[in-house]
């Protein structure tokens, strides 16, 4: 306490200095007493004349504050009051308006002030959420009338006499003039369209040229119908494709209609009785015109690997689909094939490796197509491995046949394995999907620079891009009878093991539900190449032998099944059943009759899995989209997390009403 006081003694100040003058004038008086009394008197008056002068400097200081503090508050109030932008302060937990400026009130229309009303009834466009979120700016733009606001706000934490609250102040800059200058440049972007006769070959294939002639101008007159009230560049520029410049804001008006001109085109047909199809890329939100081409072009290859018969949208960021509901036709050609397997072999023949992968929880399809491959790396002289997933699944009775045979000895390795042993010369042959989320090991696809795609399914807005090989054909019936058509062009038939011919018989038994589904002439023709390869019939029907358990399992749900919307049967069970138990019971359903559609829904941990099956005209591919699914027109099947059966039944069943409302 001592060291704080002389301190604070010591400090350089004016009491410091009269105490050094004080002291001078008694260290005087030893020296002689009138110069000590002059010496005092002066730093007496000294003394007193500081103190007057520090009153009035500080009397001046206060002055001066309280001058400032006023003026403040009257610039405060005056800004309020008279501010260039519209304000208005409220309470965000009940939207009761405190306060507002004229020109909030010139704005929202009121001639009297807004107390004591709500915010949300003076601009019903309006949500103050953003600010208990803690931001500063509304997220949308606020309509109020003609005129549209940004809005820019803060909150005061207040203590009322009833406890804590908050007081919002909000700013609100009228951007109407800027928004509709945006909003003009949006719609005036350039927004590019390729559209694409699908079954241009089938329809001209054997007919007169006057026919041919006829058939193009009544596609083209439909075309020009259809194109003109967008008032673009419609030409062809190929003998079965067109290009399609508009403007954007056109393109929500082609949206509403649901793409009619799809319709339109189906009426034309061919002596033959073959009706036209179409197919629409659409390219959007481009940086360039090339980029703006290159997503009409990206739009138009997804159209067609979905079946065609649609209209596919592309920006930078996704696809949007309309159509695609009717079944597809079999447009395959065996030159396709040929190039196919020729580059397949090639491919092989270079790799210091090959592995073979498909997709999670694998089917006979599955496994049936990836021992198709072995037998082509084997030929090839290439190492091959096939990587499996670990547990038990559709699949793993053939698996363990193929794994008994000394030529597949070490061949079904981990994905661990497989990663380690992946080199930069590898190839990678991902079969029976197309999407990168659904494979084995997403790390294994990224770590492999060469990539070779083999499937079936409708391609999703998510699919495996910039693989080396893409023998992608929605027409097929399975991945095994595409691995089948290239096997033919590989290897006589004798090079191929009879548990692989069998292994891919029996891929194409199950996904063609023993030949009476989406089964073509080269369905019957990869069938007949397995059979002169030594595949027996009799051992293959012997892989889909039910137990007396899983027989039971599957009449049991085929019980909880429910008529819905006449002829589509949902069957929901509360308990965990085996995937192919329930897929069994979707085909089981279809064998009754009334019923054209079904689907099986059954919760599996955290997620329900949906099994769907059609053979009518109901793509239930489609509708399982809406649920994150896919598939194919008649086979189908989704996994949803997080939700529960009755969650997931009622999503289901708003997709099927979405699905027939959209016809």
């Amino acid at each position: 306490m001592r060291k704080n006081k002389l301190s604070r003694l010591l400090e350089p100040s004016l009491r410091l200095y009269f105490l050094c003058l004080v002291a001078f004038a008694a260290l005087s008086a030893l020296f002689s007493l009138p110069l000590a009394a002059g010496e005092l008197a002066v730093v007496v008056l000294l003394y007193f004349y500081f103190r007057r002068s520090n009153a009035l400097r500080q009397r001046e200081i206060i002055q001066y504050i309280e001058n400032v503090t006023c003026n403040m508050d009257t610039a405060t109030k005056d800004t309020m009051v008279n501010a260039p932008l519209p304000m208005v302060i409220f309470r965000p937990e009940n939207d009761e308006v405190i306060w507002s400026n004229d020109r909030f009130l010139q704005i929202t229309g009121e001639r009297d002030h807004l107390f004591d009303t709500k915010i949300s009834a003076a601009v019903p466009e309006f949500s103050s959420r953003w600010l208990m979120e803690g931001k500063t700016q509304c997220p949308a733009e606020v309509p109020i009338g003609d005129r549209r606001f940004l809005v820019f706000g803060h909150l005061v934490r207040t203590d009322d006499s009833g406890g804590r609250g908050y007081l919002a102040t909000t700013y609100w800059v009228d951007i109407t003039e800027l928004a509709n200058l945006r909003d003009a440049y949006r719609t005036s972007r350039p927004v590019a369209a390729i559209l694409m006769v699908d079954n241009y070959e089938e329809l001209m294939k054997g007919v007169s040229d006057n026919a041919r002639s006829a058939i193009r101008s009544e596609i083209d007159q439909r075309l020009d119908q259809w194109a003109a009230p967008a008032r673009g560049l419609f030409c062809r520029y190929d003998r079965d494709r067109y290009l399609f410049l508009f403007e954007e804001g056109r393109l929500s008006q082609l949206q509403e209609g649901k793409f009619p001109v799809l319709d339109a085109v189906h009426e034309v047909q061919s002596p033959n009785g073959i009706p036209a199809s179409l197919s629409i890329g659409i390219g959007k939100d481009a940086d360039t015109l090339e980029e703006l081409f290159q997503y009409a072009s990206l739009s138009v290859e997804m159209a067609l690997s979905r079946g065609g018969d649609q209209a596919v949208i592309k920006n930078k960021f996704n696809f949007e689909f309309y159509g695609g509901r009717t079944k597809e036709l079999e447009k395959r050609t065996k030159v396709k094939s040929r190039v196919m397997a020729n580059a397949l072999g090639e491919l092989a023949a270079s790799a210091s490796q090959v592995l073979i992968m498909g997709h999670r929880y694998p089917d006979m399809d599955c496994v049936g197509a990836a021992a198709g491959i072995c037998a082509i790396a084997r030929k090839k002289g290439a190492p091959v491995r096939i990587v499996q997933e670990a547990g038990q699944n559709p699949g793993s009775d053939m698996a363990e046949r193929l794994a008994r045979l000394p030529e597949y000895e070490h061949v079904f390795i981990s994905v661990q394995d497989a990663i380690l042993t992946a080199d930069a010369n590898a190839l990678l042959v991902v079969v029976d999907t197309n999407r990168p989320e659904q494979v084995v090991s997403q790390d294994l696809l990224e770590a492999c620079h060469k990539v070779a795609v083999i499937d079936h399914h409708r391609r999703a807005s998510s699919y495996i891009a910039n693989a080396a090989l893409n023998f992608h054909e929605p027409y097929a019936s399975s991945a095994s009878e595409l691995v089948t058509e290239l096997l033919q062009y590989l290897l006589e038939p004798a090079d191929l093991l009879k548990t692989e011919a069998e292994a891919l018989l029996a891929g194409i038994v199950l996904d063609t539900k023993h030949f009476t589904m989406r089964t073509g002439s080269r369905t019957f023709e990869a069938a007949a190449f397995l059979r002169r390869s030594g595949a027996d019939t009799g051992d293959v029907k012997k892989l889909f032998q039910n137990d007396l358990e899983g027989t039971i399992a599957r009449y049991d749900i085929i019980q909880n099944a429910r008529m819905y919307r006449q002829d589509i049967a949902v069957a929901r069970v509360d308990h965990t059943v085996g995937r192919v138990t329930a897929a069994q019971a979707a085909d089981e359903l279809l064998n009754i009759s009334g019923i054209d559609t079904s689907f099986v829904l059954f919760p599996d941990g955290e997620r329900v899995i949906i099994s769907a099956r059609s053979m009518g005209d109901t793509n239930v591919q489609v509708i399982l989209e809406k649920l994150g699914g896919g598939g194919n027109g008649a086979t189908a099947g989704a996994q949803v997390p997080s939700k529960s059966v009755e969650d997931v039944t009622r999503r289901l069943l708003q997709a099927i009403d979405q699905y027939f409302e959209e016809e």
